[in-house]
């Protein structure tokens, strides 16, 4: 029986307006991406806001979106990410977001609990000061449950 559940934050620092026509091809595969992650094995739950994500939520600042979800362990998390249809919009990044050292963070909730953005921000923090930790860790640096 699972004792905790993966939680991750994505962010991404917007190198046009949301709306924008440099950014069209990004937000027109929100949905499906985000509806892939949804069926995908593993998933539990992800922060939606008015349109059936979290891009337009501004917690950490006007030009910078967010992703957070909760996932059953790395291995489910891992395959949607890198093993899927998101990684084709992965690739292309770059042509979207701005360079950012840390814009991911993954660290463990006690199964069946919801992560807040408070957390998700410190959890961030956590990585930026100390690098992965227990508490704060990343893909090619990860812990397991305590």
């Amino acid at each position: 029986m699972r004792t905790h559940d993966l939680a991750q934050l994505n962010i991404a620092k917007l190198l046009h307006p949301i709306d924008s026509a440099e950014l069209q091809d990004f937000v027109g595969n929100l949905d499906r991406i985000n509806a892939l992650a949804e069926n995908s094995d593993g998933f539990i739950w992800r922060l939606i806001a008015e349109f059936n994500s979290a891009v337009d939520q501004h917690y950490f600042g006007p030009d910078v979106i967010v992703n957070m979800s909760t996932w059953h362990d790395v291995k489910a998390l891992h395959a949607f990410v890198y093993r899927s249809a998101h990684t084709e919009i992965l690739k292309r990044r770059k042509e979207w977001f701005s360079e950012m050292k840390h814009y991911s963070v993954m660290w463990w909730i006690p199964h069946g609990t919801t992560p807040t953005i408070a957390e998700a921000r410190e959890r961030l923090t956590l990585l930026e000061k100390k690098g992965p930790t227990e508490q704060a860790f990343v893909f090619n640096q990860m812990f397991e449950p305590q």
